[in-house]
């Protein structure tokens, strides 16, 4: 039996505290009764073991409240499912609370806990479950409301529905780094007896050996190696110098001599270093792709709005797909619930929560018969609206639509990589001519040789490593500290900006209603007439002041006036009541006015004022501590009536820029960056999308790493905002390192061309100088991001 008591406790399934109340049952405290709910579903399906993995590992079920009916319509069930026939249906869910190895094996067990699923695979770094099921026994609105059950509901929006999502090019690199791998390893097993001399009884080997050494690089060549020979051949074409051309022509320079070499019995060829090249480069590739793709950097109004919506027919309500939603229908929209297409208010009290899309941090009040527009999320009760316009044509997809919001910025900066590759190649193949020029007059067959040897053994495989593998440690570094970057060339952008713009509400601020400070002295007969005043007006901060007096008796009101932008003046009971800004209320302002207040004054006595402050997160001090290294701005599509509250954190006046529309925005990065501006913008909502585009480097700052953030370059966990100091600080180490690798490269190259020139390389020591190289680079730039990383306090 389930006992409810009062005692400050943790909660067995999702380790909150419980801060009120909790429940208790078998000797074990819930904060809730969806955790309390969780446990025994488990418990009578024998599934405890879930909580051996690790301490307090599910999620916490108070906070979610959905419905999913939608999840009954057959159109939205057919876009969602993988498969489905007669039988069986298959389908891959992402589930945002997918954290450790406890979800893993509970999300793995749940035909344990229903019957009529065959299995569920979860992949853990995509945070998907993949689960086939006997439709006839369990719907898909039943599998979703089990997982809802047991505390992991799957995030389902719209862009699942519409599948528009970019995949990438299969090109089978696992596949191809196994080949290779394979060939590389048969090479030099098969090499090591020349290496080592063979004796005149052998020499038969030698020849067979030869043989099966052009066997393994022909797979190694043009199955593993034939992408950068595709590359060098499309850059070429567009008149591009990179890395690939390089590396494409060392490949197919050792090939040839090899295969002139063993055919001729000249030499053993370079088969060796060919397929060792290939491999450690398609290892340095799969490095530099594995990013955390199960993050999405790219977002469009899909990510946000909803699969369907309640739509009002005959007085009954019925889950309408959002592509069917037409003009002319009446829409419920629930509390906390994002409106997805222009509509008229019908029916209740509207208080939507624009901040999202215009960056006004007050929620704003709609009177019936008004336009709300899409994009807003109502923060009361349940509304009734009537769609004017369609989703297609809505204000929040035309925002999102514009050119300038949605093209593709060519102002990114060239990674160091790219432009060393350039300069590299023009100096590699000008000193291999040379060599094939001196000597030919002498000796053409050794001026060949020279030739050919300048491009083995100065191919740039550990400069072609050396960013990689710098790049994943530091990326892996920063995603341990909720610093999640799209790609590796963002850890170059972030050390070469040089102004940093933030955003204000939801960026800087915290997200959540601001924080009311009670500065008045009120009998419980005066918090009764500022209750009845307050719960006339529609304005949030009156709302507010409501909400934290909490229910009162309502008295009547009567000559009751509020004048936009000042205050309210009304007689409760017999009482004169005045409320508003302190010009209003007392008629002068206040000089040391720091926070948005709200003054009051009763039978012409002042009775103090409420204050309403939005909480600043945690490490903005840090952050605008920044501004003797870099320009720190203020961008923000809220009013400004925080600019004094703000002006200790940016004390230059003209750092602050408040009432910003979205293209206002974009405009203002692009004025910085006309000025030679490097710029990272950092926002959190759709009315800085195109800013974050525009920027060289644009973050998204949220509250939740998998939910709603518009589009960027790097996702910043609002946690660590006070780690921005020193992620600047690492990265700027990163391309040290780089530069660093760079120069043991060319250390190497000196060595290796001062053997080449000469036109005696041999094949020993072309297979020592590679490998050797290679090993170099990958351990010294591993050691030096972590060393860096403890030095700026980050592991």
């Amino acid at each position: 039996m389930a006992t409810k008591i009062l005692t400050p406790a943790v909660c067995y399934h999702c380790g909150n505290d419980c801060v009120e109340e909790h429940y208790v049952l078998e000797d074990k405290n819930f904060c809730c009764v969806g955790c309390r709910g969780v446990y025994q579903v488990l418990s009578q399906s024998g599934l405890c073991n879930y909580y051996n993995y690790n301490d307090h590992p599910g999620a916490n079920r108070a906070r979610l409240d959905k419905r999913f009916e939608y999840l009954d319509e057959p159109s939205i069930i057919a876009d969602l499912v993988d498969y489905t026939d007669e039988n069986v249906t298959t389908v891959t869910l992402y589930i945002p609370y997918i954290h450790c190895s406890s979800c893993i094996w509970l999300l793995e067990q749940l035909n344990r806990i229903e019957p009529a699923i065959f299995y569920s695979r979860v992949d853990f770094l995509k945070k998907q479950v993949n689960v086939r099921f006997k439709n006839r026994e369990i719907s898909l609105r039943q599998l979703v409301e089990l997982m809802y059950d047991i505390g992991y509901e799957p995030l389902i929006s719209l862009q699942d529905v519409v599948k528009k999502q970019t995949l990438g090019k299969k090109d089978n690199l696992v596949k191809k780094i196994a080949v290779a791998g394979f060939c590389f390893g048969n090479v030099m097993l098969l090499s090591f007896p020349e290496y080592l001399g063979l004796s005149e009884y052998e020499q038969t080997f030698k020849h067979f050996f030869g043989w099966l050494n052009i066997l393994f690089s022909l797979p190694a060549a043009f199955y593993c190696g034939w992408g950068y020979f595709t590359s060098a051949y499309h850059n070429l074409k567009n008149k591009v110098l990179n890395i690939d051309f390089p590396l494409a022509l060392g490949i197919a320079v050792m090939f040839i001599r090899t295969v002139a070499e063993i055919l001729t019995h000249t030499g053993p060829g370079f088969a060796d270093t060919l397929c060792g090249l290939v491999f450690f480069l398609l290892v340095g590739k799969f490095v530099q792709q594995k990013t955390y793709y199960h993050i999405s950097f790219e977002r469009d109004y899909r990510s946000f709005f909803p699969v369907s919506v309640q739509v009002i027919e005959e007085n009954s309500e019925k889950p309408v797909p959002l592509a069917d939603l037409k003009v002319g229908n009446r829409i419920l929209i629930r509390h906390n619930e994002i409106i997805p297409a222009d509509a008229i208010l019908l029916k209740g009290d509207a208080q939507i929560d624009f901040s999202f899309v215009t960056g006004e941090s007050l929620p704003v009040s709609k009177t019936l018969g008004e336009v709300v527009y899409a994009g807003g999320r109502q923060m009361g009760e349940a509304l009734e609206l009537e769609v004017v316009k369609p989703v297609s044509q809505s204000y929040l997809t035309q925002l999102w639509n514009n050119e300038a919001f949605t093209r593709k910025q060519d102002n990114r900066m060239q990674t160091f990589s790219e432009k060393v590759s350039k300069y590299f190649t023009i100096v590699l193949l000008t000193i291999a001519f040379g060599s094939l020029l001196f000597w030919s007059f002498t000796d053409f067959q050794r001026g060949l040789s020279a030739f050919t040897a300048v491009l083995i053994v100065a191919c740039p495989c550990a400069l072609a490593l050396s960013t990689p593998f710098t790049m994943s440690a530091a990326l892996s570094i920063f995603d341990k500290n909720l610093f999640y970057l799209k790609n590796t060339a963002v850890v170059e952008q972030l050390a070469a900006i040089d102004t940093i713009v933030l955003d204000k509400t939801g960026t800087i601020t915290v997200g959540g209603n601001s924080n009311l400070t009670d500065y008045t002295k009120l009998d419980d007969a005066e918090r009764q007439l500022v209750y009845s005043v307050c719960s006339n007006s529609g304005h949030p901060l009156s709302r507010q002041i409501g909400d934290y007096l909490g229910k009162q008796q309502k008295l009547p009101v009567a000559a009751y006036q509020e004048i936009a932008g000042k205050g309210i003046t009304a007689q409760a009971g017999e009482h004169h009541v005045l409320m508003g800004s302190c010009g209003f209320v007392l008629g002068e302002k206040n000089p040391f006015n720091l926070s948005t207040e709200v003054h009051l004054m009763i039978d012409e006595v002042y009775k103090g004022y409420f204050s309403f402050k939005h909480l600043y997160r945690e490490g903005l001090e840090e952050v605008t501590g920044l501004k003797d290294q870099y320009q720190i701005l203020l961008l923000s599509g809220d009013n400004d009536h925080e600019r004094t509250e703000l002006a200790p954190y940016f004390e230059d006046k003209g750092a602050m820029h408040f009432n910003k529309s979205p293209q206002e925005k974009l405009d203002f990065i692009q004025s910085l960056q006309q000025t030679g501006r490097q710029v990272m913008m950092m926002g959190d909502g759709l009315n800085d999308s195109g800013a974050l585009k525009q920027s060289d480097l644009g973050v998204a700052i949220t509250d939740n790493v998998n939910n709603f953030s518009p589009g960027s370059d790097a996702i910043l966990d609002g946690h660590s905002l006070s780690k921005l100091p020193r992620f600047l600080k690492f990265a700027k180490n990163t391309v040290t390192i780089i530069h660093c690798s760079f120069l043991i490269s060319l250390s190497y190259n000196l060595v290796g061309l001062s053997f080449a020139v000469t036109g005696k390389l041999s094949a020993l020591t072309a297979a020592i100088l590679m490998p050797l190289s290679t090993a170099t680079i990958i351990s010294f730039t591993s050691i030096a991001t972590h060393v860096a990383a403890k030095k700026r306090k980050l592991l």
